[in-house]
């Protein structure tokens, strides 16, 4: 199926083609048409599968087809989702879609002065995107009213869930007008989620897609077993080869995002990091670094990463494997996104096995070791029975040592408010 037989306007499929997109991802064929007929929508599907696209077309076609009232500058429509980062992606999306349409759309969320988010709601917007709690202070500061609210879009439901915004979420609700259009997207459905649609929602159309625990066909996933000392090595070493040539690498924390990605600057390798502790400037800068391609490498903690939409990134490369499988998943939905080939290595070490393990049985299929590499070890497998002495030797990388250290030398070269 093509794009033009989903229904969208001759003005809308000029902006995706422009985009470089050919075919719809499934989510998109399953939503836009009940979308564009003013259809309540309730979606379950992860970053990665198109969803932005899915309820941002039928929203700009349905509000370029119904001019404001005159003299309003309320917001039409409203997309509420729980990150920074995610919003931020999201109005790129919005301007990317809409850039044809005589219609306008701001961005606000906390963590930045809110005096340039105010003035572009005094000068009127036709799309509202928001993160929770800076949307709530400014409603409660009357500088937003959402009485013109026509199409609301939650995104990334069971997220916000997490985050502890779902009270906020209710407040904005209440706000609202009661006759709308709701689309609600979620990765998963826990019982509060699905509580939220059925209050707010009239006959919702359903949409699935990729259940939480399957990773797409297109990305290739490798381990690279190596002692947990001789990880940075390694990882200067794969980055020698240029084909990975967008990079996202994810820490377990934000310190040792920072250690890792000052490693890297000292081989002179263009990296950049975002996690808690950066301010929300400082962690748009590095973004859109990375976006544009001014740094290769980013490396994220997995909180500062939540609702990242990046497209074209070539390799995820666990430098600690997660403890918990869904996470594992999610962070390498980054790449191999709409069709796209991606990769996503891993580097695990002794102490990691036991996450391994629980991921391959959550994915329910065992991942490839990749041998090749110089820092190679065997981990020890999970046993009832005292180890043999070879078997020791090797967890302790001695049998390997020599291997590795030859292999060093060759890769020199390489709040509540949101």
């Amino acid at each position: 199926m093509s794009f033009s037989e989903l229904g969208l306007s001759e003005t809308l499929l000029s902006a995706v083609q422009e985009r470089g997109y050919q075919v719809p991802t499934p989510i998109q064929v399953e939503a836009i048409p009940p979308a564009l007929r003013g259809r309540d929508l309730l979606g379950c599907a992860q970053t990665g599968t198109g969803k932005t696209a899915a309820f941002a077309l039928p929203l700009l076609q349905i509000l370029a087809a119904a001019p404001r009232a005159q003299g309003s500058r309320a917001p039409r429509a409203l997309v509420v989702s729980p990150t920074r980062e995610l919003a931020a992606q999201i109005g790129e999306d919005m301007r990317a879609y809409g850039r044809h349409l005589p219609l306008s759309h701001a961005v606000v969320f906390g963590g930045v002065s809110q005096a340039g988010q105010v003035a572009a709601l005094r000068r009127g917007v036709d799309v509202l995107v928001a993160t929770p709690g800076r949307l709530l202070d400014l409603l409660e500061q009357g500088f937003l009213r959402l009485g013109a609210v026509s199409i609301l879009v939650l995104d990334e439901a069971d997220r916000m869930l997490d985050m502890g915004f779902l009270p906020d979420v209710r407040r904005i609700i209440a706000a609202l007008p009661a006759r709308r259009q709701t689309m609600l997207f979620s990765a998963t459905m826990p019982s509060e989620i699905a509580a939220l649609a059925a209050q707010l929602m009239v006959d919702p159309v359903r949409v699935a897609v990729a259940p939480p625990a399957s990773v797409a066909e297109t990305v290739d996933q490798r381990v690279f077993a190596v002692a947990r000392e001789d990880k940075p090595a390694l990882l200067v070493h794969l980055l020698g080869d240029l084909s990975l040539s967008r990079v996202l690498v994810f820490t377990r924390t934000k310190h040792g995002a920072d250690r890792l990605c000052q490693k890297l600057e000292r081989q002179r390798i263009a990296v950049a990091a975002i996690h808690g502790n950066k301010s929300q400037n400082a962690r748009q800068r590095a973004l859109d670094e990375f976006r544009r391609g001014a740094v290769r490498v980013l490396v994220a903690s997995d909180i500062a990463a939540r609702g990242l939409d990046i497209d074209q990134i070539s390799h995820v490369i666990n430098y600690d494997v997660p403890n918990e499988p869904e996470t594992y998943v999610h962070r390498i939905g980054r790449t191999g996104r709409a069709g796209a080939v991606g990769e996503a290595i891993s580097l695990c070490c002794h102490e990691e096995r036991g996450f391994l393990r629980a991921i391959e049985k959550t994915i329910r299929r065992p991942i490839a070791v990749d041998r090749t590499h110089p820092f190679h070890v065997e981990l020890a497998r999970e046993r009832t029975e005292p180890p043999s002495a070879a078997a020791r030797g090797r967890r302790h990388g001695r049998v390997a040592a020599p291997h590795r250290h030859s292999g060093r030398r060759g890769s020199s070269a390489s709040s509540r408010r949101n």
